[in-house]
């Protein structure tokens, strides 16, 4: 069984890339089954400066194929706020509580909530240039929480096109939809076009 590496300790990141692998006959590992935790230093300006550099120093530290995501919210009325910021948004702390709160204080007296998921995917491979796709999708920030499935700002972020809260969604219907799905899709046919595998 081919195995693929994950840069992230999310565990629900994590579960969703093993859904989207599976299909594949791939065995997902990640940060969290390493002995020693690693702490990648994530000082890039954008979301696919960080996953590259996720993927580059764990891929060069284990010399083998490193699949990295830099991944959060885009809110219009915030400029594009809390983006690369979206996991500290509220404090070093990473509370998805205190994010989602802070979120609904700053956009309290918002007329546009229209906001977007963004997923950043790099794969590194040992001795081939790092590739990048980055997948979206579009919703709205809601004046109140609303589901328990999911996690970080989920509950808040409205999908039109599914007339429900993506915490609302099921795990598959979320896997079908979401930032990371669309990412995803993207790198797979960006690696057909390649003529070759995952890794």
């Amino acid at each position: 069984m081919r195995k693929i590496f994950i840069a992230s300790n999310n565990q629900g990141k994590i579960k969703e890339f093993a859904d989207f692998f599976r299909e594949y006959d791939a065995e997902v590992k990640s940060l969290a089954d390493l002995p020693e935790p690693i702490d990648v230093v994530e000082d890039g300006a954008t979301f696919e400066a960080n996953a590259v550099i996720k993927a580059e120093e764990i891929g060069r530290r284990f010399n083998q194929a490193v699949l990295a995501d830099d991944s959060g919210l885009e809110v219009d009325a915030l400029h594009g706020a809390p983006g690369i910021y979206s996991a500290r948004y509220a404090g070093e702390a990473k509370s998805d509580k205190a994010n989602n709160e802070k979120l609904l204080h700053e956009l309290k007296d918002a007329a546009d909530r229209k906001a977007r998921f963004v997923c950043v995917l790099a794969l590194y491979r040992p001795g081939r240039d790092t590739i990048t796709v980055r997948g979206t999708v579009e919703g709205e920030i809601g004046a109140a929480l609303h589901g328990d499935g999911g996690f970080g700002y989920d509950p808040l972020f409205y999908v039109p096109s599914e007339k429900r809260f993506m915490a609302e969604l099921s795990r598959e219907e979320k896997n079908r939809i979401s930032h990371r799905a669309d990412a995803v899709r993207k790198l797979r046919e960006l690696l057909q076009q390649e003529g070759g595998n995952l890794l």
